[in-house]
């Protein structure tokens, strides 16, 4: 293969193109012998050649968005040879007339799996599952080669650092499968940089206003709180070099999107959140020393400054399940200010910023499984079972293994990670099937525990079974892992096939009463209208009597009924989605849909929405911040509508505020006279709790639309009593 690069590209596109591929090279971190060399240059000329007549939408030669995937998975994930001769690959088959049998003659096996592992599926008989489908085929490579979900986050962080040529739809789908999935993966994988720059590109397309915000805010206080910080670290400088301790001291910025999840879970104004800055201390020393060394820096600054004990976190002695190692505390300053502070090694840095690679590499032969190993383990387990549908498979990856996590012991002494909010139901499904099957109560640190207590990180746990005991639909409301759903599905249908027998005859013996035919015919009317998916649970019904002689009467003699129901709808605006035209994605339509507003963030006119379009329903509406509403774009992306709210006046909306006030005389009465008499708005309900002279409130009011909504804020706000007021999701 000549080395050259086609005449397609004009001489200043060959001068860039060779530029980047420079700059590849010196992200580089891992050995580059000749033969490694020689690798890389041959995949990038061909690359270079395959996409020679491809054009980005920013009119761009495509070949820069490999060499950017290459990049990153180079400097950024620290990966090496085969790795990145992969990334400048990985859509040559996709987009290109080349097939994987080229791609294996020219780089190998290993490279062509690599390359099968990243190429999408072209043929998916569910269309509304397709994306659910490519991401199992990628999640499904981590127990054979993890460089395939490796390239994957690094193409799909440069897709979103260059998302600002797409479509406002496809921007929407992309920015919510990226949070939803990719981020928290790169999270579990111990990437934290590029978690943190997911997210954050994330929130700048779902929610712009906020983004925009926060930057804003984040710039005009940078000066401020770095000052701050350096007069912070003036005194402790000094104190380590009086003790002969070489420490290093970073000043850090928290991401966009964690301040905003700061803000939200514990309903703080920006100017109230101390920690968008801290303080990072580095230590380097041989591995054996980290713990007794990164408490030694902690002893140091509490000679200086005063800790808050209740926020000290140490996730040295008990790393997070990713690999991450740090203490994490928060000091009282000279000025009166909370500083937060993170303790860690370099080689504990470099773990957080590279996560698996660097994990991998400082793994010696002789250490025992961490928290990591388990993660894949688990992952292992969920790709090897067995599963209804592949939604179902993201479900569980999602809440399962991407949430954080705790440590109980079983009743030896054995350390078993569960998801945050787990019971002691999931704990048992978690220990083995049977276990859980049978269940009757537990013994929660020698305690009688029901089977849906929440554990807590530190419990010890006794399962408490009984013979006579058998699997319950009510369970699933106990259970908060998908893990342990699944296992309880699969006990209730195996307990149920037990009353087939009995089931059969009691259909039979109905029908001939009711002088029908007991035919599959009239079973699957009687199972469409008992919403029951498989026999076992129609006869199942059948023998408990759930199903009677009336149920079998009502659906198969019907009487005449001429009852009848009515929706209400409104007019709005749709920018248009990936649905409703494939030759423009820019057109507009608008017109009369029928659609219904979500209940789970209530969006009114003015908020940011967004439309999901199912055949054969009304579409439905969300705010484009919703968790619901992302969760559901990263899984349906190709029925996403971008709406525009264009209501009919007249038409009120449902809006939740939470009201944080002084509890004094009158503050009722301000409160309602400002809604009905000044504002003329219609309130909804009002709930009010008083706690040591504090009020919590929360009120529904129907508005217009957002502008209205935002006035009632303001005047609120002012009313010299309350001191804070957020609108509730």
């Amino acid at each position: 293969m000549e080395h050259v690069l086609p005449d397609s590209y004009s001489s200043e596109e060959k001068e860039e193109i060779l530029r980047r591929y420079g700059r590849l090279l010196d992200a580089w971190q891992t050995r580059k012998e000749q033969q490694d060399l020689e690798m890389v240059e041959k995949a990038f000329y061909f690359a270079a050649n395959a996409h020679c007549h491809q054009r980005r939408r920013t009119g761009e030669p495509y070949i820069y968005h490999p060499i950017a995937v290459a990049t990153i998975a180079a400097k950024d994930i620290g990966l090496g040879r085969t790795s990145i001769t992969c990334a400048l690959l990985h859509d040559v088959v996709e987009d290109t007339e080349y097939t994987l049998d080229d791609i294996e003659s020219l780089f190998g096996n290993k490279v062509a799996h690599i390359i099968d592992g990243l190429t999408k599926l072209d043929k998916v008989e569910n269309a509304e599952s397709m994306q659910a489908e490519n991401f199992k085929k990628i999640i499904s490579t981590l127990s054979t080669d993890i460089r395939v979900v490796l390239i994957k986050l690094a193409d799909r962080l440069h897709n979103m650092r260059t998302l600002s040529s797409m479509p406002p739809h496809k921007q929407l789908k992309i920015a919510s499968e990226t949070s939803y999935i990719y981020a928290p993966l790169a999270y579990r994988l111990g990437l934290h940089a590029i978690k943190n720059e997911l997210e954050d590109l994330s929130l700048k397309y779902t929610d712009p206003v906020i983004y925009n915000s926060i930057m804003k805010q984040m710039n005009e206080v940078r000066e401020e709180r770095t000052a701050q910080l350096k007069a912070f670290l003036e005194p402790l400088d000094k104190t380590f070099k009086q003790r002969g301790m070489d420490i290093k001291a970073q000043i850090v910025e928290r991401s966009t999107h964690s301040i905003w999840k700061r803000m939200n879970k514990k309903q703080l104004t920006f100017e109230e959140l101390y920690g968008v800055f801290h303080i990072r201390f580095l230590v380097d020393c041989p591995a054996d020393m980290e713990k007794i060394e990164c408490w030694k820096i902690y002893a140091v600054i509490t000679d200086v400054y005063t800790p808050n004990v209740s926020k000290l976190k140490d996730w040295i002695s008990t790393p997070k399940i990713n690999g991450y190692e740090s203490i994490h505390a928060v000091f009282m300053g000279k000025d009166g200010k909370w500083v937060e502070v993170q303790i860690r090694s370099k080689r504990m840095n470099e773990i957080d910023e590279k996560g698996f690679t660097a994990y991998w590499q400082y793994r010696t032969d002789n250490q025992t499984e961490s928290g990591f190993d388990e993660w894949l383990k688990r992952v292992n387990e969920l790709i090897s079972s067995e599963s209804d549908s592949t939604l179902d498979f993201v479900d569980t990856f999602t809440n399962d293994l991407f949430s954080d996590e705790i440590k109980v012991f079983t009743p030896q002494g054995k350390a078993v990670t569960l998801p945050k909010n787990s019971t002691v139901l999931d704990f048992a499904y978690s220990i083995h099937s049977e276990i859980g099957n049978h269940s009757i109560a537990a013994n929660v640190n020698n305690r009688l525990a029901h089977l849906d207590q929440k554990l807590q990180t530190g419990d010890q746990v006794e399962i408490i079974t009984s013979e006579a005991q058998h699997p319950q639909e009510k369970w699933f409301e106990f259970l908060n892992t998908a893990f342990a759903k699944s296992k309880l599905k699969a006990g209730i249908k195996e307990y149920r096939r037990s009353f087939r027998e009995k089931g059969e005859e009691k259909f039979n013996e109905l029908m001939k009463r009711l002088n029908l035919e007991p035919s599959k015919a009239n079973r699957a009317k009687v199972m469409e209208d008992a919403k029951l998916s498989s026999a076992v649970d129609f006869f199942y019904m059948l023998a408990e009597g759930k199903i009677n002689e009336s149920t079998l009467q009502r659906v198969l003699k019907p009487q005449n009924n001429n009852g009848g129901g009515f929706l209400k709808y409104i007019t709005f605006g749709l920018l248009g989605g990936e649905n409703r035209t494939k030759k423009d994605d820019s057109i507009e339509s608008s017109g009369e849909f029928d659609f219904n507003v979500a209940t789970c963030c209530n969006p009114i006119p003015g908020d940011e929405v967004v439309a999901f379009n199912f055949p054969g329903e009304p579409l439905q509406i969300h705010r484009s911040n919703c968790p619901k509403a992302i969760e559901m774009m990263s899984r349906y992306g190709n029925n996403i509508v971008k709406a525009k709210w264009q209501p009919k006046s007249e038409i009120a909306f449902l809006a939740g505020l939470k009201i944080t006030a002084l509890d004094n005389v009158g503050l009722l009465n301000k409160m309602t006279d400002l809604l009905s008499n000044e504002l003329k708005l219609n309130l909804h309900s009002l709930q009010m709790e008083s706690k040591q002279n504090l009020v919590e409130a929360e009120l529904s009011v129907y508005v217009h639309n957002i502008a209205e909504l935002d006035l009632l804020i303001d005047r609120l706000g002012k009313l010299k009593e309350v001191k804070k007021v957020v609108r509730l999701i």
